[in-house]
């Protein structure tokens, strides 16, 4: 497929995988008597078909009829007393919970919760996967919380990490959590970068590195992507290489024909980027950067020098650019060189940084010709000790013009 605006060819119709992860499961104390159906073994629900996940790791729970019409409403009443629910989603979590003694879901809560897991962090876990009651916590449970202790995750991040993805825990230990950990290491080389990955992203670890993952790497490593740059995606971007090795080869091969150099990282981020985008994504961008006066050959140059700047969403286009352009006076085509600044936050980075200047340069404390990058790109301490520690005589209030504390009219800061 040709994107006609720029008249290159990008990518093909849009083979975007579709990433199916199974149910997951979830927690209690109290007995939790539910709603009776028919004997039906629970995990032939969760089979995978997709491809890019394997199963999860849970024992079968055999479903017994009951007659009991109060069970529902005492479920419902248990998922709101004991775990925090809203009764609205209590009621929705009911229906995905089927068992007769409390044995097994008092087992997974009072596991989760010797190891610290908090209230609001077990309430945040049934709400997404009640199912995790399900799971067998001596043999299921108990052995993977053991293993990501063994390579020095700090306990408070760890509960961080497993209160945001199940399936950290419901991954097979010996068939996927380790092999998956391994891999990690081998391209990350420390437990440190491990870990900060982790951090990240939980998909580093619940990802299917053997079928979708190694391949993909494979792939940048045939077009010579140095390490260290196939690190920083594995860290920032897993996503990008959870597609279809034959896909993902696709859009590597593109982003090269496009000019781009494997050993940079506008390389890596070009394949996000377009792993990320689709023609009506890539038609958008390109309409919003055009209602600025940017040509064809800007917006391709624009991208080559930052590809994300094609995913933003359309009204972050239109407020940074109103911002720099109308309130601040600056050319559109400064931000065409400097795509970059476009990925900033308006509210944190841009605005604050643009106050300063508007007050330095109502007193004339500035040069005129200040270049856009100049004070948009410095990381924070640096724009700090040159616009702000610097005028501290001049102007005492400057540092809170930049906090946002002060306003620079009603306190005099701007004559």
């Amino acid at each position: 497929m040709f994107f006609a605006f720029l008249d290159i060819k990008l990518f093909p119709i849009n083979k975007a995988v579709v990433y199916s992860t199974p149910p997951l499961f979830f927690l209690h104390t109290k007995p939790l008597f539910l709603r009776p159906i028919s004997s039906v073994p629970l995990c032939s629900s969760l089979t995978n078909t997709s491809g890019l996940y394997p199963q999860t790791d849970l024992s079968p729970v055999t479903l017994t009829k009951s007659t009991s019409s109060n069970q529902d409403s005492y479920v419902v009443s248990y998922l709101i007393d004991s775990c925090g629910l809203s009764p609205e989603i209590a009621i929705s979590a009911s229906k995905k919970l089927e068992f007769e003694t409390p044995e097994r879901p008092d087992s997974v809560l009072n596991l989760l919760r010797t190891y610290g897991f908090t209230d609001t962090q077990i309430s945040k876990l049934v709400r997404k996967q009640p199912k995790l009651l399900l799971a067998n916590s001596e043999k299921t449970l108990l052995p993977k919380l053991e293993f990501y202790q063994t390579f020095g995750v700090s306990r408070s991040d760890l509960l961080r990490v497993l209160s945001g993805d199940a399936n950290m825990l419901l991954r097979s230990l010996e068939n996927h959590i380790i092999p998956s950990y391994n891999f990690l290491k081998s391209v990350l080389k420390s437990d440190k970068k491990v870990l900060y990955a982790m951090k990240r992203t939980s998909w580093n670890v619940s990802a299917d590195y053997t079928n979708y993952v190694a391949p993909n790497i494979a792939v940048l490593r045939g077009f010579d992507v140095p390490e260290s740059k196939i690190g920083l995606l594995l860290t920032h971007h897993p996503e990008a290489i959870l597609k279809k090795p034959e896909h993902f080869k696709e859009i590597v091969n593109m982003v090269k024909e496009m000019g781009f150099d494997p050993s940079k990282s506008t390389f890596l981020q070009a394949v996000h980027a377009i792993g990320k985008s689709n023609k009506a994504i890539w038609d958008r961008c390109c309409e919003s950067f055009g209602k600025w006066g940017w040509s064809r050959d800007e917006i391709l140059s624009a991208f080559k020098k930052q590809p994300h700047c094609m995913i933003l969403s359309e009204k972050k286009i239109a407020r940074g650019m109103d911002f720099i352009v109308n309130k601040m006076g600056w050319y559109s085509k400064d931000v065409a060189r400097n795509p970059t600044i476009l990925l900033y936050s308006l509210e944190k980075r841009i605005v604050p940084r643009c106050l300063v200047i508007q007050v330095l340069s109502s007193k004339g404390l500035l040069e005129k010709d200040l270049n856009l990058s100049t004070i948009l790109m410095p990381p924070e301490k640096r724009f700090l000790e040159r616009f702000v520690i610097s005028y501290e005589k001049e102007v005492p209030h400057l540092l809170g013009v930049y906090q946002r504390k002060v306003d620079i009219l009603d306190s005099g800061v701007i004559n």
